[in-house]
């Protein structure tokens, strides 16, 4: 996994929770994960990760940033059904 994606893991397992979450790297780090993405018709991003799969809601226009503590934490579940878990930093 490539720093940067590690680094978004990271922010998401955070406490408190990061609040400056970019969607970008949200995607990103899912790729790199080895997770498939693909946007669906209603503005959704189905992720498809070690056997797993959710639909993740598309930050609206303009937003590119996660804020909502329930749209972090819902990542943060399913990263850990994934098997997903925070390295600390070294």
């Amino acid at each position: 996994m490539s720093h940067h994606a590690e680094q978004t893991v990271r922010q998401i397992f955070a406490h408190p929770t990061s609040h400056n979450i970019h969607w970008r790297d949200i995607v990103h780090m899912f790729e790199k994960l080895g997770g498939t993405c693909d946007e669906t018709k209603k503005e959704h991003l189905k992720v498809i990760l070690h056997g797993h799969e959710m639909t993740f809601p598309i930050p609206k226009q303009g937003s590119h940033t996660l804020e909502d503590d329930h749209e972090i934490s819902e990542i943060r579940r399913f990263l850990k059904l994934c098997g997903v878990t925070a390295r600390p930093e070294h």
